[in-house]
């Protein structure tokens, strides 16, 4: 893992450089968004290829629409805006103009989670991965840094349907390559360990990491840490492998613990492999406002508060 600050990137970034690349290879890709196209880093896309940006001003929920419509035309629309727009305010025509129809729309949900900090609760998408993945035919992504951001807006293009991609603001260490697999539903196993496995997704894919580097060096705990970066459709056999092999599972995720990442490890296990399994996420709370890690502290995201669940589930395991 990358741990130098001066290299850290927000996954927006790499959203943004994907569709640079994708505007580049195919001419079917238009790019529409709402008043937040610096934000969205859907500014990129517009300066190279004006013709094919569409701006809808403050109005999300049309936007939808009319990316629905693209769809059908033949077109592959990637649509900008904040999380708690994309799967909040317009909930209704994500799930009935465009999933109802599996339309081939891109979703982008941009400053999710905490870390757009002094923006506070109404801006921090904290339940946008219950509120998509619960919709049918609507594929989740949550990619780890901003290299993964790119990789996943690229191959989204390629997936048939609708597909969710949950991006933040905020530099995040960079734990992947260019050269690191990135296979749309299948998760990665980025750190060998017998006993205590660590699945995560987003930001916390990095302090599972230095939980993991953490509790080897000081407490002898030998740590996997999994990738899940696609939560729906979810890589139930690399799951249930892992669950086989070392007998205890911490989630973690920068989202509330109910029907987020936690919740669909959770399904897997439960009628395939049950194991002792403890949940890191935000426990039925709002956000507040504040700095990032300052946030990431306060709800228990850092390594410090996965530590404590292993810990914990260690207990449990013996």
């Amino acid at each position: 893992m990358d741990k130098d600050k001066k290299n850290w990137r927000g996954t927006r970034e790499g959203f943004g450089e994907g569709l640079v690349i994708l505007g580049e290879r195919n001419p079917k890709v238009v790019v529409l968004c709402a008043d937040l196209t610096k934000s969205t880093r859907a500014n990129l896309f517009k300066e190279r290829f004006p013709d094919r940006f569409f701006e809808f001003g403050v109005a999300e929920q049309n936007m939808m629409g009319v990316a629905a419509g693209f769809s059908l035309a033949g077109y592959i629309p990637y649509v900008c805006t904040y999380g708690v727009f994309s799967a909040g305010r317009c909930w209704e025509q994500l799930r009935i103009s465009i999933c109802y129809s599996n339309c081939n729309v891109k979703i982008e949900g941009a400053h999710s989670g905490l870390l757009v900090g002094p923006d506070g609760a109404t801006h921090q998408a904290t339940e946008d991965i219950a509120a998509t993945r619960v919709i049918p035919n609507l594929k989740v992504v949550v990619p780890a840094d901003s290299i993964e951001a790119k990789k996943a807006t690229i191959a989204a293009a390629d997936i048939p349907g609708p597909v969710y991609i949950r991006v933040g603001r905020e530099p995040t260490p960079i734990v992947t390559n260019e050269n690191s697999p990135f296979i749309f539903g299948k998760a990665n196993v980025i750190r060998e360990g017998k006993d205590v496995a660590i699945i995560a997704c987003g930001v916390e894919v990095s302090e599972a990491l230095l939980a993991a580097e953490e509790m080897e060096e000081k407490e002898r705990t030998d740590i996997c840490v999994v990738n899940l970066h696609t939560i729906k459709p979810i890589d139930e056999e690399t799951i249930i492998n892992v669950a086989r092999k070392i007998g205890a599972i911490v989630t973690a995720e920068e989202h509330q613990v109910f029907g987020g990442l936690g919740g669909a490890v959770a399904e897997v296990l439960s009628k395939n492999y049950p194991v002792p399994i403890e949940m890191v996420g935000i426990r039925d709370k709002f956000g507040e406002s504040g700095r990032p890690r300052q946030l990431l502290e306060e709800f228990g995201l850092t390594s410090s508060g996965i530590i404590r669940a292993v810990r914990k589930v260690l207990e449990r395991k013996r």
